[in-house]
């Protein structure tokens, strides 16, 4: 059984949602795929003023996922600067045809950029299935702590890191999303965008999906805002995973949250 994923690089216009979910409707229209990745805040870019561009789960973005995956029947997965609570939150969402939607709160704020000052941590990890596929949703810096994403007794199938990562640490993404797929035994996906943000950050993308012995998949080409689709075959996984069962020997582990996560 194979799911055909769709990785979607793109510029961000800065603070402009209505601006980029009009340039965004083509393409993922467009995409021959079971699910759609968008990059991290991928209607606002990485702002640190959500206050100005911030919503509820039935704002005009979650609204605009709800639709495409309704009309296109995809399930779509990205981030959006969402207030509640008095509080906002960098929370990914996973919109299925059906209408449901899933979603993750980032739990690893970017401090050295002020993230942690404007934004509040989530503290619980979400895995969803679609398709037949368990897929384990994170954020961007979530990529640097390997704790998180553990795959304790294969619990999902696919990593999915969506990102807003600047050029000067672009080694750091590319390493990573290999290693994530190496000691997890998963396959991973990493979508990020290109163009250059409010603040001034270059992006250059290196959105890929590597397989679980850390492959490349599929590269959108640096640089270039367009789409690329590889279809990830679950049988040849559970295969591997049966052949090098590396997982059985992992530690035993609790994450204990801080007092300021949710």
């Amino acid at each position: 059984m194979g799911v055909r994923i769709a990785l979607c690089q793109c510029d961000i216009a800065w603070e402009q949602p209505a601006r980029n979910l009009a340039r965004l409707e083509p393409m993922v229209a467009a995409a021959d795929a079971d699910v759609v990745l968008l990059p991290e805040l991928f209607a606002t870019g990485f702002t640190l003023a959500p206050a100005g561009v911030a919503e509820g789960d039935d704002g005009a973005v979650v609204t605009a996922l709800r639709r495409w995956a309704a009309r296109y029947g995809k399930a779509f997965a990205g981030s959006v600067a969402v207030a509640e609570g008095g509080r906002f939150f960098n929370r990914m969402y996973f919109v299925k045809p059906s209408g449901e939607c899933v979603h993750y709160d980032k739990r690893h704020l970017f401090t050295p950029g002020g993230e942690a000052r404007n934004y509040a941590p989530g503290s619980c990890r979400t895995v969803v299935g679609y398709g037949g596929v368990r897929f384990l949703l994170l954020v961007c810096y979530d990529l640097r702590f390997p704790v998180w994403s553990r795959n304790t007794g294969n619990e999902y199938d696919l990593l999915i890191y969506v990102a807003n990562w600047p050029v000067p640490r672009r080694k750091v993404w590319d390493i990573l999303l290999q290693a994530r797929a190496l000691e997890n035994i998963s396959y991973v996906c990493g979508v990020n965008r290109i163009g250059k943000d409010g603040n001034s950050f270059s992006y250059n993308g290196g959105s890929a999906i590597y397989s679980y012995k850390g492959e490349m998949q599929i590269q959108v080409p640096d640089h270039e805002e367009g789409t690329a689709t590889a279809t990830l075959e679950l049988s040849a996984l559970q295969e591997f995973r049966n052949k090098f069962p590396a997982w059985k020997d992992a530690d035993s582990f609790t994450i204990v949250s801080d007092s300021n996560s949710r």
